[in-house]
């Protein structure tokens, strides 16, 4: 399935990495935060002066966008003005 966002909207995909604590063992997804680095999967009308597109890493609001499932994995559809900025490496 594939998901097309309309309007001034950006499909993401949550970057989720794995927390340890200093003596090495590993937190359950229940004692972490929401995180707040994605994958852009897909955009959709956005103005020139957003200079977003597929692929890019973007950091966006902590409690921002509707979680839906695509093909069992977890994705963001997120309103443009909640993404806070761009990841440039």
């Amino acid at each position: 399935m594939q998901v097309k966002p309309l309007g001034k909207r950006v499909l993401i995909k949550p970057i989720t990495e794995e927390k340890r604590t200093e003596g090495g063992i590993v937190l359950p997804d229940s004692a972490k935060e929401k995180p707040q680095k994605a994958l852009v999967i897909a955009v959709g009308n956005l103005d020139a002066e957003y200079d977003l597109k597929a692929g890019d890493k973007v950091i966006f609001s902590k409690f921002a966008g509707n979680e839906i499932k695509i093909e069992d994995v977890d994705h963001i559809l997120i309103d443009i003005e909640d993404i806070l900025g761009k990841v440039v490496d």
